[in-house]
C-alpha cells in the first residue's frame, strides 16, 4: 500500500475546484508541512505557479490536467492515485536566474523554469550586445526582443518564436531572437547549460526594454544576466507512458 501524504492544490476554475473536493473526499487532503508529494489540478500556467510555490520545498509535484494544453500535466484520472504518483517517473528541472540592473539602479532578480525573455517596451526596435561567458558575440541585435529557455520551457515561448525544441537530455539552452530585423538571418543559438549569457541594452534611454523571468519582471533594464540555478532542484513526476522526455520528442513531430 502506498504511504504517500498527498496534498492537492488547485486553480480557481470550476473544475478544477471541484475536481479538488472529489480528489479530498477520495484520499484526504494532507497539510502542506506533512505532504510528501503536491498534486496540482490545473493547466500549465498553475503548475509554473505550484513550481515556484515549493520551490525550496524539496517536493515532488505530480500534475493533472484540468486547464487547455497541459504539457506539463498528466491526464486527469481519479482511480488508483496513490499508485499511480508512486510509479511515475521523475523529471528533475533546474531554473534560470536573472539579475536585471535598471536604469534608476535598482537591482532585480528572478526565477524562470521556462525562459527570461527581453521585450521592447516603445515603437522603436530594441538593440542588445550579447555575450556569453564574458565573450562578446554579438555586437548588435536590434529586434523586439531575446529569450533564454530551459529544455523544459523550449515548447512555449520559445518554439513560438520559431526557437528549437530541446530534449530534457541535452544539457542545452537556446538563445532565441524575437522578431529580430538585424542581423536578419541570425535565429539564435544553443548554449551548454553551464552558460553565463549576459544580455546588455544599448542607447536604453531610447529603446527601453523590460525582463522578465515566468512571474518577475523589470522595466528599463540596461543590462541582464542570466545563469542555470543549480543550487536548486524541481522534481516533477509523470506517469510513466507518457514521461517530458517522451512529450518534448513527440512536439518535434507535430503539424
Amino acid at each position: 500500500m502506498d504511504q504517500h501524504k498527498i496534498r492537492f492544490v488547485a486553480s480557481g476554475t470550476p473544475s478544477a475546484q471541484k475536481s479538488l473536493e472529489t480528489l479530498a473526499e477520495l484520499y484526504g487532503n494532507a497539510a502542506p508541512d506533512e505532504a510528501t508529494v503536491i498534486v496540482a489540478l490545473g493547466g500549465d500556467g498553475f503548475m509554473i505557479e505550484t513550481l515556484h510555490q515549493y520551490i525550496d520545498h524539496e517536493i515532488p509535484i505530480y500534475g493533472m490536467n484540468q486547464g487547455t494544453v497541459g504539457f506539463l500535466m498528466n491526464a486527469y484520472k481519479t482511480a488508483d492515485l496513490p499508485k499511480r504518483v508512486s510509479e511515475a517517473q521523475p523529471a528533475n528541472l533546474h531554473p534560470l536566474k536573472m539579475i536585471a540592473e535598471c536604469e534608476d539602479g535598482n537591482v532585480v532578480e528572478g526565477l524562470a523554469i521556462n525562459e527570461v525573455s527581453l521585450i521592447r517596451e516603445s515603437r522603436y526596435a530594441a538593440k542588445v550586445e550579447i555575450s556569453v561567458d564574458g565573450r562578446n558575440r554579438l555586437e548588435e541585435l536590434i529586434c523586439d526582443g531575446v529569450m533564454t529557455a530551459t529544455p523544459a520551457g523550449s515548447t512555449a515561448y520559445n518554439f513560438s518564436a520559431h526557437g528549437p525544441i530541446l530534449p530534457l537530455s541535452s544539457r542545452l539552452l537556446s538563445l532565441t531572437p524575437i522578431c529580430a530585423f538585424r542581423p536578419r538571418r541570425w535565429r539564435g543559438a544553443l548554449l551548454p547549460e553551464t552558460s553565463t549569457v549576459r544580455l546588455r541594452i544599448l542607447e536604453p534611454e531610447k529603446r527601453p526594454v523590460s525582463a522578465t523571468a515566468d512571474y518577475t519582471e523589470a522595466r528599463r533594464v540596461k543590462q541582464v544576466s542570466i545563469r542555470q540555478e543549480k543550487a536548486r532542484t524541481i522534481r516533477l513526476l509523470f506517469d510513466p507512458e507518457h514521461d517530458l522526455e517522451e512529450r518534448i520528442l513527440t512536439e518535434q513531430f507535430q503539424s
